[in-house]
């Protein structure tokens, strides 16, 4: 496991580093800056940041089938073209509730976006608890709303064979698994297969690689953990220099390059002064594995 390396590849420091997402056509990784109000891209070859500011908390983005990206800002799911830096509304949620917004979002196989919500926050991780809810933007452009009285609606993916989703709700400290219906996207039949430890602090978001092992960025535990979702067992633990490590990703040519963001609200200069690279994306190679790309938007 030494061959492990660690480079911090876009150290613009994020407010909250989010949902990062390889773009195969542009060569490049999409992720957000939540708080900042941005989505970013960032270019292994030219090793530059483009970002393209919003009107709202912005807390995933994904790509889309027809062109340009679909991103969750604010209580909407929205069209964005990047060239235009043009963010257009497609539907709300939580209309009867005046303080949540989006937080993490992901493309199932079958190209509808599954996103969740959660209250605005009152400091990083301090919230009013139950207002969130999940949902799903289907292609068609309708919205159904799977279950409600979430904390922090985060990291979610699919298995192999899609027979079963994944998700986390942060503050549960809990990895669990739906049954799923690919045909449908209905999911149930809910349990927990993971309890994080208490140095591993906060789950945050996900993400699945090649050999079904789900890999978890821990928020506070600066650290991303390796498991296997049918035995339990934690695999791997990747410690990063940063300790608000927030999602993680693979990309790169054959996707054995393994994104995580990060974040720096709640942090104090003292804080900010140990940890200089508080809010980078990070990139970690030699891990041996790779993950699965993207679905894109079918709307």
């Amino acid at each position: 496991m030494s061959s492990v390396r660690i480079e911090c590849v876009a150290s613009e420091g994020c407010r909250i580093g989010e949902s990062p997402v390889w773009d195969e056509k542009e060569d490049s990784l999409l992720y957000v800056d939540i708080t900042g109000r941005k989505v970013c891209r960032w270019s292994p070859l030219t090793r530059q940041v483009q970002a393209i500011p919003v009107d709202a908390p912005v807390s995933s983005v994904a790509l889309r089938k027809s062109g340009g990206y679909v991103i969750t800002v604010g209580t909407r799911f929205a069209a964005l073209k990047w060239k235009e830096e043009l963010v257009t509304t497609i539907t709300q949620v939580d209309k009867d509730k005046a303080n949540t917004r989006f937080n993490d979002g992901k493309v199932d196989p079958a190209g509808r976006y599954f996103a969740g919500t959660m209250a605005e926050e009152i400091r990083p991780a301090v919230l009013e608890r139950h207002q969130g809810s999940l949902y799903t933007l289907f292609p068609d452009l309708s919205v159904v709303k799977h279950f409600g009285q979430v904390d922090i609606s985060n990291g979610l993916d699919w298995s192999l064979d899609h027979k079963i989703f994944f998700y986390i709700d942060s503050l549960s400290y809990s990895v669990d698994a739906f049954d799923y219906d690919l045909q449908t996207g209905k999911i149930g039949n809910r349990r927990s297969i993971y309890k994080l430890e208490k140095e591993e602090s906060i789950p945050d978001g996900m993400c699945i690689d090649t050999e079904g092992k789900l890999w978890v960025a821990c928020y506070d535990g600066g650290r991303v953990i390796r498991l296997d979702p049918e035995t339990g067992k934690r695999l791997q633990t990747v410690k990063l220099p940063v300790d608000k490590t927030t999602s993680c990703s693979f990309g790169g040519k054959d996707y054995s390059e393994l994104y995580v963001t990060s974040a720096t609200d709640g942090m104090d200069k003292e804080w900010l002064s140990r940890q200089p690279q508080a809010g980078g994306v990070f990139k970690i190679t030699g891990l041996g594995v790779k993950g699965v790309p993207p679905y894109p938007f079918a709307g």
